[in-house]
C-alpha cells in the first residue's frame, strides 16, 4: 500500500513511479533510484529493500513546480532525495544530510553551494526569483552554478581552453566555449585511476607494479578553480551564454552519503 501511495505522488507532478521491492540477489539493502525510459517516457524506476518499504515516504510535494521531496529512513540515517523536472528531463538529486530538509523550498537550498546562497543574500536576492536558473547570483545548467566574477577579479587568459568540457564523475559533459583552471593540486589520471593520484603516489604503484608504467597517464589540475565564458551546451539543456567570466560551482549532491543511491547521472 505504500508503495501505491509514493506512485500517487508522483503522479500529482506529472511523473511516473514504478516503485518495487528489490530482490536480495541485485545486492540492494536499501533504496535506490533511476531514471528510465519506455514506450512512454521516463519514469522514476525506485528499487526499495522489503525492511525499508514502509519507512520510505513522500514529505513534501509541489505540482506547480513539478517536484517533490522522497525520504528513506535507513538504518545508517535519514536520505532524502528531490526528485523533479529540469528544461527537458526528470532527475534526481540526493541532498546533504547535514542539511535540516523537510521541503522542496529547503531541499533546493540545501543544494546550492554556501557560496551561491551567501551571496544571494548579500545581493538581496528576492525569494521568488531564488529557484530560477538565472538571477543576480548565478546562471545555473544543470548541476552547475556560474557566478560572475567581480571587475577586479584576475583571470589567467594565456590559460585558456576553447571548447573544453566539464563534468563531474561519470556525468555527461558540459561544453564550454573558453575555460580557464586555475591553482588545485597536480594529479596524474589513467585507466583505473580516474580521480587522479599524485606525483608520489604514482611512483609508488609503479614500484610495486612496474607495468603500471605503461598506462596513459595524463597531468590534470584536481579542484582548481574554474572560469569560463561563452557559450555552455548539453544535449539535455539550453545552451546560456555567459558574458564575462564566471567562476563555475558544483551543486552540494556529491556530500550527501544517500548520492551512492542514485544511480542516474546527468
Amino acid at each position: 500500500m505504500n508503495m501505491q501511495l509514493i506512485e500517487r505522488q508522483f503522479t500529482r507532478i506529472g511523473a511516473r513511479a514504478q516503485i518495487h521491492r528489490a530482490s536480495r540477489r541485485n545486492g540492494i539493502e536499501g533504496i535506490t533510484i533511476d531514471i528510465g525510459n519506455d514506450g512512454d517516457g521516463e519514469f522514476f524506476d525506485i528499487a526499495v529493500a522489503s525492511p525499508l518499504i514502509s519507512t520510505t515516504r513522500v514529505l513534501d510535494v509541489q505540482p506547480s513546480m513539478r517536484h517533490l521531496l522522497l525520504m528513506a529512513d535507513q538504518r545508517d540515517g535519514k536520505h532524502k532525495f528531490l526528485c523533479g523536472h529540469d528544461e527537458r528531463h526528470w532527475f534526481v538529486a540526493a541532498v546533504p544530510e547535514r542539511a535540516a530538509v523537510s521541503t522542496v523550498q529547503t531541499a533546493f537550498d540545501a543544494l546550492k553551494p554556501v557560496a551561491v546562497r551567501a551571496l544571494e543574500n548579500r545581493l538581496g536576492v528576492k525569494p521568488r526569483k531564488r529557484n530560477r536558473r538565472r538571477n543576480e547570483a548565478f546562471v545555473r545548467q544543470g548541476e552547475w552554478f556560474f557566478v560572475p566574477l567581480p571587475s577586479d577579479s584576475f583571470v589567467n587568459e594565456r590559460l585558456i581552453l576553447r571548447s573544453e568540457p566539464i563534468a563531474r564523475g561519470g556525468g555527461k559533459p558540459h561544453l564550454c566555449e573558453e575555460v580557464v583552471r586555475q591553482g588545485g593540486e597536480l594529479v596524474y589520471v589513467a585507466a583505473g585511476y580516474p580521480q587522479g593520484v599524485t606525483e608520489a603516489q604514482r611512483e609508488r604503484l609503479i614500484s610495486r607494479r612496474p607495468q603500471l608504467r605503461n598506462l596513459h597517464w595524463v597531468a590534470q589540475r584536481r579542484n582548481p578553480s574554474v572560469f569560463v565564458r561563452g557559450r555552455v551546451r548539453h544535449r539535455d539543456h539550453k545552451t546560456i551564454v555567459l558574458n564575462g567570466w564566471h567562476q563555475v560551482l558544483m551543486n552540494t549532491e556529491n556530500e550527501s552519503i544517500a548520492m551512492r543511491h542514485v544511480a542516474f547521472i546527468d
